[in-house]
């Protein structure tokens, strides 16, 4: 046995019980919205899936309740790099953990390592390389420009936690046999089938012409895209799915999800430049299915 797979069997025995957490911050993450989307969920489904994964609060959510257990779970999303991270951090944990403890929160530094080419750096230094970049960089954001090349500046905190070790761990055990999948939102349509649970997180509708941030992949995410999901959703439904979405609260979102119920909720958004523009915001929890299936 190598050591890398005694690493990953001893921290899978240790973390037994741990309770994992997102491992790194993202822009509409929905760290905040985790009671409100439990409280709609179904009592009871067959597979997980979630196509927008971002920081998969959902996904560690219902891990650390148990509903997950025994079930085939899909993580995916269209960012290479963010589902490569997922893959190191369930494959080789260890090595991730190792990248990351050498990395050191200074300014002249993160742009040297942010100036690195992914592409050549292996998988595992190249997870550790994402993670500090979002640890440190400007409000935990992930935006790249039209090239695909990761643009976001240095961010000022008080001593950021680089490398939580044990959470990490903790998160390669949830992890072990997910499939995660680079790919298109529409790829759920292949496999996803009645009674399976689905929720998506996509980049949100902006709710002013000064609101976009939808820059998680060169090519963006805008309404063509939005409306794209609007009919996989509704494709969803007729199928049996147990499907539930979150967007914005704004009227293109409640045209173009009209047949369905639509739950208004709060959440704070701190993404803005400007403090003042930040704090609760109303968004929108869609459900596909009646409230008769949740418990």
């Amino acid at each position: 046995m190598t050591r890398q797979k005694q690493a990953t069997r001893t921290s899978r025995k240790t973390n037994a019980e741990s309770l994992p957490k997102p491992f790194i911050k993202w822009a509409g993450g929905k760290g905040q919205l985790v009671s409100e989307l439990l409280d709609r969920a179904p009592a009871d489904f067959d597979s997980y899936h979630e196509p927008f994964m971002g920081g998969a609060a959902l996904f560690f959510a219902l891990y650390r309740q148990g509903k997950l257990n025994g079930k085939k779970i899909f993580l995916s999303d269209i960012n290479q790099e963010l589902v490569d991270t997922y893959a190191s951090i369930r494959d080789r944990v260890e090595t991730v953990i190792r990248h990351l403890r050498k990395h050191k929160y200074e300014k002249d530094y993160y742009y040297e390592v942010r100036a690195w080419k992914p592409e050549k750096l292996t998988e595992a230094k190249r997870a550790a390389r994402m993670i500090f970049l979002n640890r440190t960089g400007f409000n935990g954001l992930y935006r790249v420009n039209s090239k695909g090349k990761f643009n976001v500046p240095f961010g000022r905190y008080v001593n950021p936690t680089i490398c939580d070790a044990k959470n990490l761990r903790a998160v390669s055990c949830a992890l072990q046999g997910v499939k995660l999948k680079h790919e298109s939102f529409e790829k759920v349509l292949k496999r996803a089938k009645k009674n399976d649970l689905i929720y998506f997180d996509p980049p949100y509708v902006p709710v002013s012409k000064t609101a976009k941030f939808v820059s998680y992949a060169s090519q963006g995410f805008d309404l063509e895209d939005q409306s794209r999901l609007a009919d996989v959703f509704s494709k969803l439904a007729r199928r049996g799915t147990l499907a539930i979405l979150s967007n914005s609260e704004t009227p293109w979102v409640k045209k173009h999800f009209e047949p369905f119920k639509q739950d208004r909720v709060l959440a704070r958004r701190s993404v803005n430049s400007r403090k003042d523009r930040r704090g609760p915001v109303g968004e929108l929890v869609v459900i596909s299915y009646s409230a008769k299936e949740v418990s």
